[in-house]
């Protein structure tokens, strides 16, 4: 199924569309499984509704609105924590398929773990830490892991006390505050690592054939899903830009799917140096034309195919430079950090920062919803850096 859009251009989720006179809509199936419709004049609370027309809720905080209402009918005297995630879980039906994934996943564990046969009501908030504790001490989870899995009872106990069905969630408290925060920071490579990883691919009989593609993600800040899923028609040699409007995914079954951009900042356009338009040049050349076009709701030409004829998804890359860094790291004594595609958009971000780009600018190319992310997140700057940026400004004061 193609990506819909509404007249401005944005990408409608699940069950959202927009009739002909412009009112948006949002269909849903009720408690009772009876199709229902809401509307709005308005997409998102920063529209304005059209002239003459009556403002109110935005579609979007409807949906928030009905699928809080569909928990209304837990049992507080029975309901076991597992039933209640399940229930929190079936009123998240505009999610992302990724998300539900990492339902499916909290699910499956609550089911084999004694923690999610226990009644909600007899939950403490000291018994939600040393249940945490407990899966990092004694199971050896990790802290994104254990992350994810109190990402998802933690709003499902929410709405559970604001429906008055338990006194106070026991979720509601800082997970760095009891645990300890084994998660390696994700850096930015230094400019000498960057260009040694690039020397060697592009050296490297093997893997040169990935050079371009590893270029263009250490100079354009995409996030690699975007990557994945730019097609030749996303690009604009004339204008130097490259149309970021989608991301491709494949779920554990193999099934390739169109997501929209992460954020709604994350539909923009990036614009091209020369290297990058002859890297994109040669990926497209490399590509030629398959026996069979691929297409994924009705999306086709991806760039980078793989030996099926099948576009290549984020898991590819990963690997790609998984083996090129621990081919380099065992030829040479200066080894190199772990590198992922993410790596190279900090590595990208970092750089663009410390040589002075506008924020707002910045924020823009990185497709952030906020410029805090921009910065709190995916800027590193080093001793170094800050040691010259000093040395700079005293100079120009003398």
């Amino acid at each position: 199924m193609a990506t819909r859009t509404d007249s401005k251009g944005r990408i409608l989720r699940r069950g959202e569309g927009q009739k002909p006179d412009g009112r948006y809509y949002f269909k849903y199936t009720d408690a009772r499984g009876k199709t229902r419709y809401k509307y709005s004049w308005t997409l998102t609370e920063r529209d304005i509704p059209p002239k003459g027309k009556k403002s109110g809720p935005c579609l979007r905080d409807i949906e928030k609105q009905i699928l809080r209402d569909r928990i209304d009918h837990v049992a507080p005297d029975n309901t076991s924590v597992l039933a209640l995630v399940e229930k929190y879980v079936s009123t998240k039906t505009a999610v992302r398929p990724t998300t539900k994934a990492g339902y499916k996943t909290v699910l499956r564990f609550l089911a084999r773990d004694e923690f999610g046969s226990r009644k909600i009501s007899d939950i403490s908030t000291l018994d939600a830490k040393n249940w945490l504790i407990y899966l990092q001490r004694d199971l050896g989870k990790s802290y994104s892991a254990i992350h994810s899995i109190r990402g998802v009872l933690r709003p499902a106990f929410q709405l559970a006390e604001e429906d008055g069905i338990i006194r106070r969630n026991p979720f509601n408290f800082g997970l760095i505050t009891v645990l300890v925060n084994d998660s390696v920071q994700r850096g930015a490579l230094t400019t000498n690592q960057e260009r040694r990883f690039l020397e060697f691919v592009k050296a490297d009989k093997h893997f040169s054939r990935y050079y371009e593609a590893f270029y263009i993600l250490f100079n354009t800040g995409l996030r690699i899903s975007e990557f994945c899923g730019l097609t030749i028609d996303d690009l604009d040699f004339e204008k130097g830009s490259i149309r970021v409007n989608k991301q491709l995914q494949r779920a554990n079954d193999m099934r390739y799917y169109i997501e929209s951009p992460k954020t709604e900042s994350g539909e923009r356009y990036v614009p091209m140096t020369e290297e990058v338009k002859r890297c994109f040049k040669a990926l497209i050349e490399k590509r030629g034309t398959p026996a069979v076009e691929p297409i994924v709701e009705g999306v086709s030409g991806f760039l980078c195919l793989d030996k099926n004829g099948q576009p290549k998804v984020a898991l590819h890359w990963e690997k790609h430079f998984q083996h090129a860094v621990e081919k380099h790291n065992k030829i040479f004594k200066d080894e190199l950090p772990k590198i992922t595609p993410h790596v190279c958009r900090h590595t990208f971000c970092s750089r663009m920062a410390r040589n002075g780009m506008n924020p707002a600018k910045l924020k823009y190319i990185m497709g952030h919803s906020d410029i805090s992310v921009t910065y709190n997140t995916y800027t590193h700057m080093s001793f170094d850096d800050v040691h010259r940026e000093m040395l700079k400004v005293s100079d120009n004061d003398s």
